[in-house]
């Protein structure tokens, strides 16, 4: 079996919703074939609805590494950088005073690898708030609102938000 009737296996496997199986079988395929970019993409994707952030990350870098112009792998890329970068901000959200401060810069950071991470802007918005940074935080909530104008959530903390700003300003 070839690679390309390897990574077919896969596609079968993952209408199946056995992605446990398409990871083997994606990897069998990468093992055939360790320099085709194509392939690792794919695993990395699969990797990533399987919430295996790490390894989804690892076979994304090996994609771009393979195949440096490729605007797709690049994008997939910088989205997972992102996710792990909003993942490394949640650690710090119960913490100090400075700790929230860095969970700020890390959801910054996740925001310029990619800026439509809605759960960043959220994040960043939570962040903001605990901070009583009302007007950030209300950027922030304003900028997931036009990626998401239906989010129910940020509506709601955009509006709290907005009352604690007026607070604040009376005060």
């Amino acid at each position: 079996m070839d690679g390309d009737a390897l990574i077919k296996k896969a596609y079968e496997a993952i209408l199946n919703s056995d992605f446990e199986q398409a990871i083997e079988w994606f990897e069998r395929a990468i093992a055939m074939n360790p320099n085709n970019a194509a392939f690792h993409y794919k695993l990395s994707i699969t990797y990533s609805r399987s919430n295996k952030l790490r390894k989804a990350v690892e076979h994304a870098t090996q994609a771009v590494r393979l195949d440096p112009e490729e605007d797709h792998y690049i994008f997939h890329l910088q989205h997972l950088q992102a996710r792990q970068t909003i993942r490394q901000a949640e650690k710090f959200f119960h913490g100090s005073e400075d700790q929230l401060w860095m969970a700020v810069a890390l959801l910054k950071q996740a925001i310029m690898l990619d800026s439509l991470s809605w759960e960043a802007f959220l994040m960043l918005g939570l962040a903001y708030s605990r901070l009583k940074e009302y007007s950030q935080a209300i950027q922030a909530i304003r900028e997931l609102l036009r990626l998401d104008p239906e989010h129910e959530i940020g509506r709601q903390l955009l509006e709290e938000y907005q009352n604690h700003l007026k607070q604040y300003m009376q005060s």
